[in-house]
């Protein structure tokens, strides 16, 4: 026969580390969920650069770009769209403010600044 013994004054030790820990642990799941947000945003100023990049090549008119990336980029609330039309070719630039709306990190990092540029060359 065993006998099991209970070692005096560690009962409640797993309850008082994972009350420790848990904080960690979420703010760690909050900053990867907010780092997705971020990402997210990065994939649409990029698409919203190349659709706009897209419209100015054809069009040669810059409000037609920036109302194309407005509509490719519908996540994102204000983009700041500039266009540079070269000989041969048109660049676009796509600028847009992420909101860390993220309970605990959005107070530690502020929004995040992303942009992205595209160039094609200009059809006649």
């Amino acid at each position: 026969m065993s006998r099991q013994r209970r070692s005096q004054g560690c009962s409640g030790q797993a309850t008082v580390e994972l009350a420790l820990a848990l904080p960690l642990l979420m703010v760690f799941l909050l900053g990867a969920v907010q780092l997705t947000l971020v990402i997210r945003g990065q994939l649409a100023v990029t698409h919203a650069a190349r659709a706009a990049a897209r419209a100015a090549s054809v069009s040669a008119s810059p409000t037609r770009a920036a109302a194309t990336a407005a509509r490719a980029a519908t996540s994102l609330e204000r983009l700041d769209v500039r266009t540079e039309n070269g000989a041969r070719t048109v660049r676009v630039t796509v600028l847009a403010r992420v909101p860390t709306d993220v309970p605990l990190v959005g107070a530690l990092i502020g929004d995040v600044t992303v942009s992205a540029t595209a160039v094609m060359a200009v059809e006649s």
